[in-house]
Parts: structure tokens; C-alpha cells; sequence
């Protein structure tokens, strides 16, 4: 009795703390919980030791660690510094230096994934807009949620897409044909959407004729890596994780970066998330629990088998939980339609703040900058934002064959 009424309650702690993003009078974060949470089921015996070793899928750890180490050598080789240089020089109107950042945000979150765009670029932007006198919020919400729209465009944009792809082994360059019509248009519909709010106080000053910066040896090389990764990726050669953990290794060998500043850079905490939800999901997965409250839910209509049932799932527990935790949730039920369920979470994160972890990345680094980005604030581009997203996915997906 007391293993079986366990689970339950440590389900609910888990995913109450996801919710959250903590628990009373403990110093956790999401981290923390779910980390907590799988030692607590191991203990009480709610899922064995050996279970809980298969649950954890090593081939989305190891392409999110790649892409990490891969990132790392972007960030140390001053790559991002120096496209924000190169964006500021250029003799843009507001609304036009507005356009150009949500498209080299979304290009970059595809490949390099938008919680590390997202954290490298926050504090120079913030820069750019003071010493330009641009009211830094559009510029930041425009990079938040550029790097969500972006990174749905391939299988390797975001840690959600990663697991997707690697578990129901999808094609990368099939997933982003499907994907790039509603990513673009959820791209230009941002734009209108920010466009009105980042006009200058003042004059806009003229952009400074300063020398601009070649790219770094080390940036050079990580750019070579990632397009020979990309190439393997769109041609379907060999395994993902494989090539990622091959181009993550040369990086490493390197004469000029020591290993321990490029590890250091590596979310742990992102990793110890997922081996900690991996556990927990498997180990509500196993209980039943995970079927009988999708069963619950398909009596109000939210069936995972329809598209439009699994697109509000995917807004209702991405805005509740964060995406990572809904498509952890989602993905035993997804069966084929692992193609709907990754831009659906992707789009989903942008409807409220909590809804991805890009978009709380931004929120600390801006306040860091002393600039504050509010859930309120954020729900007003958001929301219009992940509506449409989504709209234009149900629109689009039928006609590109993808039905349920």
C-alpha cells in the first residue's frame, strides 16, 4: 500500500514544483525537484534502480551535450559579440534593425538551439539598444521569442525537439520542410506585432563607423564543424548523436581553449533535468497514472489522437509545466504525429513566460541589465504570437499531408 500510494503523491510534488518552479521552504529549483523526485521513486521502490538506468535515453543526452560543447566554442571565440557589432554598424531604421535581429536570432536558434542564443545574446543586445536610445523590451521579446520560433524549425533548435527526434527517429530535413512555412510566417507576424513598439524616444543615432571585428580562428572553426554537422544531418548520414559527439570531440582537441573553460559552459543543470525527468516520467508512464489522466482529458475533448486535441495539450501543459516536462508527458502517446508535437510544444512555449526556458533566460539576463520583463507584458506579444503560430500549423499541416 505505502509503494503504491507513493507514486502518486511524488508525481504530484514533481509536477507541482514544475509548475512552481520550486517548492515551499526548500531551497530547489526545477532542477532540484525533478532530481529529487526520481531518487524518491528508486527509494520507495515506485520504479527500480535498473528501470530507471533504460529510461534515460543516452542518445538525447549526448546530442544535447554536443551541441553544448559546440556552443561553447561559439560563445569563447567571441562569435556572438561580434554579430551584435556587425548588426549595429549597419545603417538601419529601427523597424529594419527589428527585422534583421528576428531573422539571424531564428537562423541561429535552429542550429545552435535557443536557450544558448538566447543567453549569449540578452546582454549585448541590451547594450545595442541603449547606446542606439532604443527602448530595449520589443528587441528583447523579439529575441525570446525568435529563438522559440526558430529553433522549431529543425530537430536540433531546442533540448524538446532533440528528445522528439532521437526517440521517434525522424528525418531532420523532412521535419524542417514541414516546419519552415509556419516557422516564417510566425516569423513576419512577430515583426508586425513589435514593429510600432521599438521606434526611438529620440532621433535614431547614426550607427558608428567603427572597425568591425573579423571572425575568430575559434568562431571559424566551430562554424566549419556545425556545417559539416548540418550537411551529415540534411543528407541523413549515419546517427545524429553520433556526428554531434564526433564534432563536439574536435572542438575539444584544441591548443588554444583549455577543455575546463569550454565544460564549464555546459548546462549540467539542463542535462540533470532531463535524467531526472526521463526517470520520472518513465516511472508514471509504468504506474498507469500518465494513460488515466489522458483518458480524463479526452472525455473534455483533448484527445492526443486528433490534431486539435493534441495541439491544446500541447498549450495547456507547456504553459502549465514548461514544454520540456509536456512533451516528456505527451511523447509515449504521440505515436506518428512526433512532427505535430514538436512545433506544437516549440510554438506553445511562446504563450506565456513560464512556457520555455529561452524565455526565462532572457527574463534573468535582462533583470541582470536592469531590465525587467514582465509575465503580463509577455503574454500580450505572446499569446497573439503562439495563436497564430499555431493556426497557421493546423492550416498548413493537412495540406502538407500530416494528419492524425
Amino acid at each position: 500500500m505505502m509503494m503504491t500510494l507513493s507514486a502518486p503523491i511524488l508525481f504530484f510534488l514533481v509536477y507541482l514544483g514544475m509548475i512552481l518552479g520550486g517548492l515551499p521552504f526548500l531551497q530547489l529549483d526545477r532542477t532540484g525537484i525533478a532530481l529529487l523526485g526520481a531518487i524518491a521513486l528508486i527509494a520507495s521502490n515506485s520504479i527500480s534502480v535498473t528501470a530507471a538506468v533504460h529510461a534515460i535515453d543516452a542518445s538525447t543526452l549526448i546530442l544535447l551535450f554536443s551541441f553544448m560543447v559546440i556552443s561553447a566554442q561559439m560563445r569563447l571565440g567571441g562569435f556572438y559579440e561580434s554579430l551584435i557589432q556587425r548588426l549595429e554598424s549597419l545603417p538601419l531604421s529601427a523597424p529594419g534593425l527589428l527585422a534583421l535581429l528576428i531573422a539571424l536570432v531564428a537562423l541561429l536558434a535552429a542550429i545552435f538551439s535557443n536557450d544558448v542564443v538566447c543567453l549569449a545574446l540578452t546582454a549585448p543586445l541590451i547594450e545595442l539598444c541603449r547606446r542606439r536610445q532604443l527602448p530595449p523590451l520589443p528587441f528583447i521579446w523579439a529575441l525570446a521569442c525568435a529563438a522559440n520560433l526558430g529553433s522549431a524549425a529543425t530537430l536540433i533548435g531546442n533540448p524538446q525537439n532533440m528528445l522528439i527526434g532521437q526517440t521517434l527517429h525522424l528525418s531532420f530535413a523532412a521535419y524542417s520542410a514541414m516546419a519552415l512555412p509556419s516557422v516564417l510566417l510566425s516569423l513576419v507576424f512577430l515583426w508586425f506585432l513589435l514593429r510600432s513598439g521599438c521606434q526611438p524616444v529620440a532621433a535614431l543615432p547614426p550607427a558608428p563607423n567603427v572597425a568591425i571585428p573579423r571572425l575568430s580562428w575559434q568562431s571559424l572553426k566551430g562554424l566549419a564543424v556545425v556545417g559539416a554537422l548540418m550537411l551529415c544531418m540534411l543528407l541523413g548520414t549515419g546517427s545524429r548523436d553520433r556526428w554531434a559527439l564526433i564534432g563536439a570531440g574536435l572542438l575539444l582537441t584544441s591548443r588554444h581553449l583549455h577543455s575546463r573553460r569550454m565544460l564549464a559552459l555546459v548546462d549540467w543543470n539542463l542535462l540533470v533535468l532531463f535524467i531526472g525527468l526521463f526517470i520520472v516520467n518513465r516511472a508514471l508512464q509504468d504506474s498507469g497514472l500518465s494513460d488515466d489522466l489522458l483518458e480524463h482529458l479526452a472525455h473534455f475533448g483533448l484527445n492526443s489522437h486528433s490534431l486539435p486535441g493534441l495541439t491544446t495539450l500541447c498549450v495547456l501543459l507547456s504553459s502549465t509545466f514548461s514544454n520540456v516536462p509536456a512533451v516528456m508527458l505527451l511523447l509515449p502517446h504521440a505515436g506518428h504525429a512526433g512532427a505535430i508535437l514538436a512545433l506544437a510544444s516549440t510554438f506553445s512555449g511562446n504563450f506565456l513566460l513560464m512556457g520555455s526556458i529561452a524565455n526565462l533566460i532572457v527574463a534573468e539576463a535582462a533583470r541582470a541589465q536592469g531590465v525587467t520583463v514582465s509575465a503580463r507584458a509577455h503574454a500580450r506579444i505572446g499569446i497573439p504570437l503562439s495563436l497564430f503560430s499555431l493556426a497557421s500549423m493546423l492550416l498548413i499541416a493537412p495540406i502538407q499531408g500530416m494528419h492524425l
